[in-house]
């Protein structure tokens, strides 16, 4: 952090912090209140006319007017009114009577708080209270400890060192940046926690070396400094250093102050190059990254870092944002002539007036950012944050102490800034509304209207960050984080839809880990589907929201005899089921390619997808062909604690011949049940499922074996594909809820009556057509055909399927 100034207020308007006044009485003598020090006038200002600044006991610096600081440098305690008058009188030429004095004192100098009330008490401080100012400082040295401290650095400011460190410097960062690189520095910390660690620690007492250097350079010049301490400014911590004194200084002993902790940052990287070179420890060199990256946050002007005081000192302004209201206004034709406008020199009006035109739309631009990216903010807070916890369980339940040091970092890390953010924008709203509440007393309809106004703006707020659609959802490592992006979530209807038909664009695609992406050398042909909308004349409309959020193609429409269960959610707490099943025949020697598919998807949080389908494929006499499939496909994208579910099960048997008519009734009274437990599915626990299934099939088997017309030609098999694909935390919900996409609830499962003899026949149900279909396999034999895919495996970023291998479909033998 930067020098603390005191944040000079002018006398001039309203004052910034007020006591209660108490009309002097003209037989008593006014006195100082305690603690009030007068620094004097103010050098290199780019006021017409130099301010004077005094300072209180709290610390506030006021900027006061000439007569005004005379007035006050001539209370000593023993001086009536008379003699403060002739005081005045003599140092401005101006004469100045008791009355003017009176008024004066009255007016201005009591509701500052710099003088002692009539009962001789002491006046009530109320310190300004900028929104952009250190809030929760805390004093670490007083001070008298700092001048001990910081007495020994101001040796550093000897011109012909300072040449030095710069040239020093200077070849550091070449070096670093453009010769040895940090490749290994980066690999070398983050491989190493402790590494880590040790860079983090350097890095703070870096930034807190920063504030020595202010306190070294008001020494050099002549100035005392004040307190060292620490606080919060806008959303981080900061170190502070309160260097008032230094506008006892000329322009540049204040301009030499300011860049002292800019300087210090520079010693420390010049002295960690010299400590890597003793000790070889690559990681080091990201402390001169750091001290790279504070060096650049601190010379930005828009808020008070050093290059705002760097800024102020230069036009010798004090305090800038006190420019702000008049600025404006003086650019209105009507308030050119203003004498707030006409205060400063023409040259430092036109700095000051640039500097407004910068400062006050990107502030005000950031502040309405903040506002409409909160959501999304908060819910990769959370995210964030719930990753780290699970990190810093399992570093403890390990036993690592430095890994788990790292978490609680990352944890405060995050938490921090969002803390911060709400903190200030409470704090905006709490500020306009007192200050609306106060500016329209005793004015009904200025009050009517302001109400109105924020009535409006809470309505606002309320639209933009109330639950629904992707308000919350937590941000992705693929997304660009344009200026448009950030306004996707609130403002959906105005994101532009990426690629037209017809038109070049842009659009997110996302590649399986390890595969080879296409380049601007080697390009790769890619089809984009734009959803159209078409009315009832059957011409398209306007593009119509997207169904289907998912960053691959939906599962192809099942053929003839296919069998396909498909479960879509993206409803946040909700529990998708979608069962199938499915009794196939096939004779006369038709070819058997049929296919079991299962599918579950979900982009939701605390949610559940579930998709089980069943089939059973049983082959009547001579087949030549035998290549049925059995796939399953489970995915999540975009999930926050939700499970995605999919098991294909199915069993393939050959017949020498029909069943019998008393099979044929058990086969089918044995369907039912299996359809019955299908329409009941919903309440099974998911590991049981696969299990009854196993059983159900074990008892298809028994029916066939047992009739003495289709006895079966080979010992059976049965063929399983399960796919699942939790996130961490996953707590499934109990209600069903169905999505777009042809899901379907559980009791939609096909019930297939079997048939004893006949010609061919294939029975399954027909969920809703959709696209494109994941890597497929298939295991034929004459007489069961089986694919089992592996299970499904957790995704990278944060979305991942899991299918099975695949495997040559073959054509089968005849059957002897």
């Amino acid at each position: 952090m930067s020098t603390t100034h005191g944040g000079p207020s002018t006398a001039d308007g309203p004052p910034a912090s007020s006591a209660p006044a108490s009309a002097v009485d003209t037989k008593q003598i006014p006195v100082r209140a305690d603690g009030v020090q007068l620094i004097g006038q103010t050098k290199g200002s780019g006021y017409r006319e130099a301010p004077s600044l005094v300072r209180r006991a709290d610390g506030q610096t006021l900027q006061l007017t000439r007569l005004l600081y005379l007035i006050l440098e001539a209370v000593d305690g023993r001086r009536g009114l008379e003699e403060i008058a002739g005081h005045a009188s003599s140092e401005s030429g101006r004469l100045v009577s008791a009355d003017n004095v009176r008024t004066l004192i009255d007016s201005q100098l009591l509701p500052l708080g710099l003088l002692q009330l009539a009962d001789g008490s002491q006046p009530e401080l109320r310190k300004a209270d900028p929104l952009l100012g250190m809030r929760f400082r805390y004093t670490v040295t007083d001070p008298e400890r700092t001048r001990k401290l910081t007495a020994p650095f101001a040796v550093l400011f000897n011109p012909l060192i300072v040449a030095a460190v710069t040239v020093a410097f200077i070849a550091t960062c070449w070096w670093v940046l453009m010769v040895k690189g940090l490749a290994s520095a980066t690999h070398d910390a983050f491989a190493n926690p402790g590494l880590l660690l040790l860079i983090l620690l350097v890095t703070v007492l870096s930034a807190g070396f920063h504030e020595f250097g202010h306190a070294a350079a008001a020494r050099r010049g002549g100035a005392t400094p004040g307190a060292m301490g620490t606080g919060l400014y806008l959303i981080w911590p900061a170190f502070y250093t309160d260097v008032t004194d230094s506008y006892r200084l000329g322009r540049g002993g204040r301009i030499r102050t300011d860049l002292g902790g800019l300087y210090f940052n520079a010693i420390v990287a010049v002295a960690i190059l010299a400590i890597w070179w003793a000790t070889g420890y690559d990681a080091l060199l990201l402390v001169i990254v750091t001290q790279l990256l504070q060096m650049v946050r601190q010379l930005l002007p828009l808020v008070r870092f050093d290059g705002y005081h760097i800024l102020a000192d230069a036009t010798g302004v004090p305090d800038l944002f006190q420019r702000i209201k008049p600025t404006l206004l003086s650019l209105l034709p009507w308030r050119r002539k203003d004498p707030a406008a006409q205060a400063l020199k023409p040259w430092a009006r036109a700095v000051v007036t640039l500097w407004v035109l910068v400062t006050v739309p990107l502030l005000l631009f950031s502040m309405v950012l903040m506002v409409l990216s909160l959501p999304r903010l908060l819910g990769t807070a959370w995210a964030s944050t719930q990753r780290q916890f699970a990190m810093l369980s399992a570093s403890l339940g390990d036993g690592d102490v430095l890994d788990a040091s790292l978490r609680v970092l990352a944890i405060a890390a995050v938490a921090l800034p969002v803390l911060a953010v709400l903190y200030v924008l409470l704090r905006l709203g709490r500020q306009v509304l007192t200050g609306l509440w106060q500016k329209t007393r005793g004015n009904a309809l200025r009050r009517a209207t302001g109400l109105i106004a924020i009535a409006a703006v809470l309505a606002g707020l309320t639209w933009a960050w109330w639950p629904g659609g992707e308000s919350y959802r937590p941000i992705q490592p693929y997304e660009r984080g344009t200026l448009a992006d950030a306004t996707t979530a609130v403002f959906p209807a105005a994101a532009s839809p990426g690629m037209r038909e017809g038109q070049a664009g842009r659009t997110v695609a996302l590649w399986p880990e390890g595969a080879r992406k296409p380049t601007r050398d080697e390009p790769q042909l890619s089809l984009v589907l734009v959803p159209r909308q078409t009315g009832a004349s059957g011409e398209a409309g306007p593009a119509a929201a997207p169904s289907w959020v998912f960053p691959f193609d939906r599962p192809a429409a099942p053929e003839e005899d296919g069998n396909q269960s498909l479960a879509v959610n993206t409803t946040d707490g909700s529990v998708v089921y979608d069962v199938a099943f499915a009794l196939v025949w096939a004779d006369d020697g038709t070819d058997v390619q049929t296919r079991n598919e299962a599918y579950a998807f979900a982009s939701c949080a605390d949610c559940s997808a579930v998709a089980v389908g069943f089939q059973v494929v049983l082959i009547v006499g001579q087949t030549d062909v035998i290549v049925p499939e059995n796939l399953s496909a489970a995915a999540n994208v975009n999930c926050l604690r939700c499970l995605t579910y999919a098991l294909a099960d199915q069993l393939v048997l050959t017949l020498e011949g029909p069943l019998s008519a008393d099979g044929a009734a058990r086969l089918n009274e044995l369907w039912q049940q299996i359809a019955d437990f299908g329409r009941t599915l919903q309440q099974v626990p998911l590991s049981e499922i696969q299990g009854r299934l196993n059983a159900f099939k074990l008892q298809i088997m028994d029916v066939i074996k047992s009739d003495p017309t289709a006895r079966p030609g080979s010992p059976a098999r049965p063929s399983t594909s399960t796919t699942a694909t939790p996130t961490p935390s996953t707590t499934p919900s109990t209600s069903a809820s169905p999505t777009p996409g042809g899901t379907l609830s559980p009791s939609s499962g096909a019930d297939v009556t079997p048939r004893p003899s006949g010609g061919s026949a294939t029975t399954a149900p027909a969920p809703a057509p959709t696209g494109g279909v994941p890597t497929t396999g298939s295991q034929p034999t004459p007489f069961i055909d089986t694919t089992a895919p592996s299970p499904g495996t957790t995704p990278t970023r944060t979305s991942g399927a899991g299918q099975g291998p695949p495997v040559t479909p073959a054509t089968a033998a005849p059957k002897p």
